[in-house]
């Protein structure tokens, strides 16, 4: 009796082991679908992997989201303020011109910041630690730190950027270094198509593969050799 409960078990465990994996498997191959007519979908899920991809390797900086959210706080209070505040129009008038002039004051710099510091910059992340980069062991990370080339690294933040240009099927990620005067970068173009099929499936994997082979340029410091080119595309 013994024996047979034993060898029950062992069924019952390689059966929960079987159908672990069939529910793994299940997972891995679940595909995000995506409508490849809505551009502005591609972009934020493209974008979103990218970012992802290079967070893998380097944390991210949120100073700037930082200041922007305080920004957007400020301008909200000042239109709260506005419309709450319990004086009577119009001795309200002054109150109700100051907060206005504030809130068109403070979304106009919140309107400078993202098209002229922002740009198409879609993540900005820290100078890469002393301690080695992301999702490594202690002994590996002091072996990944030894074999980064670009030093740069560990200075400056990184800049990712993508452009995806409206009707094109061409999408660009941009790397370069943040807050270094003509800062040189790696970039590389693909055609949606290479991730898409038609039915709208993404390979995020494959994408994410492509973004690290880049990110490995940028350690290594192999940059483009015409950057202005480049960066006026």
């Amino acid at each position: 009796m013994a024996k047979k409960n034993t060898k029950n078990v062992e069924e019952e465990a390689e059966g929960e082991l079987e159908d672990e994996e069939d529910n793994e498997d299940e997972e891995e191959i679940e595909l995000l679908q995506v409508d490849t007519g809505d551009m502005i979908k591609v972009k934020q899920i493209m974008d979103e992997t990218v970012a992802a991809a290079v967070l893998e390797h380097i944390d991210e900086d949120y100073k700037l989201d930082n200041i922007k959210l305080i920004i957007m706080t400020a301008a909200c209070a000042f239109a709260m303020v506005a419309q709450f505040a319990p004086i009577p129009f119009p001795d309200s008038r002054i109150i109700l011109g100051a907060c206005c002039c504030c809130y068109f004051v403070l979304s106009g710099v919140l309107q400078l910041i993202t098209t002229f510091v922002d740009m198409d910059s879609i993540l900005i992340t820290r100078p890469l630690s002393k301690n080695g980069p992301n999702g490594c062991g202690p002994e590996e990370k002091k072996t990944k730190t030894s074999q980064i080339k670009n030093k740069d690294l560990f200075q400056y933040g990184v800049r990712v950027r993508s452009q995806f240009p409206r009707f094109s099927e061409w999408y660009t990620v941009i790397l370069e270094l943040q807050n270094k005067e003509k800062s040189p970068c790696v970039s590389q173009k693909w055609s949606v198509g290479q991730f898409f099929d038609k039915e709208g499936m993404f390979d995020e994997i494959g994408l994410q593969m492509e973004v690290d082979k880049l990110y490995h340029r940028l350690e290594n410091g192999d940059y483009d050799k015409d950057v202005d080119a480049k960066k006026k595309d």
